[in-house]
């Protein structure tokens, strides 16, 4: 019968040698622990790390990072990975009227339209709350604290679209040490300095943490290289792109072979993986930043990184949500705004800081069918932001049409208020 071990109250360094000596030795665990316990933390490896390829060795230990006070946009920079595994802070549950804010550009016009933004985010919470109550009256036998988290959570899900994107935030990213370096050494080349200054300090904290981990040679070629691609194609940023397509590459007689896979599958199940094999399907649209943030946290496939600007426009949804005289009051802002930030004569890389998350942004994601249709049903339900809801039932129409085949569960319920948003929360038990 096998023998079951767990360790875990090792560094990550000592953790990920501990595995690497198995394809080494035939000795069991147990012995190579009595070594770590000797050696003492650090010196174990330190000792066995010499000869062995350092990649894999790095796969096997993990680390986790806490990153404070950084922008909404550099902490989509620094969760822009596949393998990225973490949390940040929620626009829709926080209230971010106390956060601080980046302005990298520290003119008098870009205080101004970043003081605009916040003064409407904040000043029309209450007016916000009291139409959203109105037009979603409490129900006989619903709980009263859970329906006030509720509106609150939709206040936070309108008025959020008015947030700058030097707004800032915080998130945790727990990693194996390579992927923290095959990241950070392209992140530290990025072409915004908030971006590659972050980097570099969590390189540097990494570094005097787990030097055994973190003693890469730099390579000029490939120094060069890293820089290149992240200041010429880090943004996706076309002049044009269309409202919403979908293509892919599956060829549709392939599926014959697993029309059983497709009709015996149960709702809340996963498609089995190796039907990634098939191709991939890609979805271009346009969706509001603040949305884009929760299509990014899906990565089992490629999320292109857009850069945030004014040009496609300011998602109509935010608007339609206020009441009438706060809706002309957004309207007008918007048009000043967007002329304000016109003006600035900075790099749009800059001037994104400005720009609030309610704008569109060009996005493209790319995913093998199992994760396509995760995503597409995960993302259809009630509790989803409306605009990344919206996204979803085309994206399961665009399935429907492709693959016919293919069976989904949907939330297609066109009414999108649900008064469970107010429990789901974090809080202490009592």
């Amino acid at each position: 019968m096998a023998k079951i071990f767990v360790y875990d109250e090792f560094s990550p360094q000592d953790n990920a040698m501990l595995q690497a000596l198995y394809s080494r030795s035939p000795l069991s665990v147990e012995t190579h622990v009595d070594k770590v316990r000797k050696a003492g933390s650090g010196k174990f490896m330190k000792r066995f790390y010499v000869g062995y390829g350092h990649s894999s060795i790095a796969d096997c230990g993990s680390t986790t990072i806490f990153v404070e006070k950084l922008s909404i946009l550099a902490d989509k920079a620094l969760q822009d990975w596949p393998l990225y595994s973490g949390q940040e802070t929620s626009t829709r549950y926080v209230d971010m009227s106390k956060q601080s804010i980046i302005d990298p550009i520290k003119s008098v016009e870009s205080k101004i339209i970043i003081k605009k933004w916040m003064d409407f985010y904040i000043g029309n919470q209450e007016r916000v709350g009291d139409y959203l109550k109105e037009k979603y009256p409490i129900k006989e036998g619903e709980n009263e604290n859970v329906y006030e988290k509720a509106i609150k959570a939709r206040v936070f899900d309108i008025l959020r679209g008015f947030l700058p994107g030097g707004i800032t935030t915080q998130l945790s990213w727990h990693t194996n040490l390579r992927q923290a370096w095959d990241k950070l050494s392209m992140m530290s080349h990025h072409p915004v300095k908030e971006m590659s200054d972050i980097a570099k300090e969590i390189l540097k904290n990494l570094k005097e943490k787990y030097p055994h981990s973190f003693s890469h040679n730099l390579d000029k070629s490939q120094e060069a290289y890293r820089k290149f691609t992240m200041e010429k194609f880090n943004y996706f940023n076309p002049k044009e792109h269309p409202k919403f397509k979908a293509s892919t590459t599956i060829n549709k007689n392939k599926l014959n072979e697993y029309k059983q896979v497709f009709s015996k599958r149960p709702a809340r199940t996963g498609l089995p993986i190796f039907l990634a094999e098939l191709g991939n399907v890609t979805f271009d649209f346009l969706l509001d930043y603040g949305s884009f943030r929760d299509v990014q946290r899906h990565r089992n496939g490629s999320c292109r990184m857009p850069l945030l600007t004014t040009k496609f426009g300011f998602n109509d949804w935010y608007i339609d949500q206020l009441p009438s005289d706060v809706k002309k009051e957004a309207e007008k802002l918007i048009k000043e705004q967007i002329k304000a930030i016109k003006k600035l004569k900075v790099s749009p890389n800059k001037a994104q800081y400005c720009v609030a998350l309610g704008f569109n942004v060009p996005c493209r994601i790319t995913y093998g069918l199992p994760a396509t249709t995760y995503v597409t049903e995960l993302r259809s339900g009630k509790a989803v932001h409306p605009t990344l809801r919206k996204i979803s039932h085309k994206m399961r129409a665009s399935m429907m049409r492709m693959f016919p085949e293919l069976k989904l569960y949907c939330d297609m319920d066109l009414d999108d208020w649900d008064i469970r948003r107010g429990l789901q929360d974090i809080k202490e038990k009592k």
